[in-house]
């Protein structure tokens, strides 16, 4: 099966640095069951890092899309046709509009360990969204897969 040039496929994952703090915090686990024995120690060590794993697994899998006519960014899927020209957004750029030039109203699927981004103004009157912010890795090819999806002939 060929994909169409609009299609765009990203999972936002966690930074390495983050699953070296999960076995930190399985051992941190660990050390408090110490004065309880060893079995406890062991379990401690497991449970605290199965679970801690789990959290940064779970904060780590949201994915971005742009395929069959609409940008899926996390939990929100938007056709391309209720979107304006993106915007790409280098790490100055992205920060701030996550900061100060944000909007409460705004979508926003943003993760801080990736600096860059991209801001589509949403054009549909009826969305009381102004704008969709999605952090991603390759800002230059998910607008470009936007645009095309805008211009390939309806849900290519």
């Amino acid at each position: 099966m060929q994909l169409s040039p609009a299609h765009h496929d990203e999972r936002l994952t966690a930074p390495r640095s983050w699953w070296a703090i999960t076995a930190l915090t399985g051992l941190a686990c660990a050390l408090m069951l110490l004065p309880l024995g060893t079995l406890p120690m062991l379990a401690g060590l497991v449970g605290g890092s199965a679970l801690t794993g789990l959290l940064v697994s779970s904060y780590g899998s949201q994915r971005v899309r742009v395929v069959g006519g609409a940008l899926a960014a996390g939990e929100a899927r938007i056709p391309v046709a209720a979107l304006g020209d993106p915007e790409v957004l280098d790490a100055e750029e992205a920060r701030a509009w996550r900061t100060y030039k944000a909007d409460t109203r705004a979508f926003m699927l943003m993760r801080s360990y990736v600096p860059t981004a991209v801001r589509v103004e949403i054009t549909d009157p009826a969305d009381p969204t102004p704008y969709v912010y999605v952090s991603t890795r390759e800002p230059q090819a998910l607008a470009a897969a936007i645009r095309a999806a805008k211009t390939s002939p309806a849900g290519v």
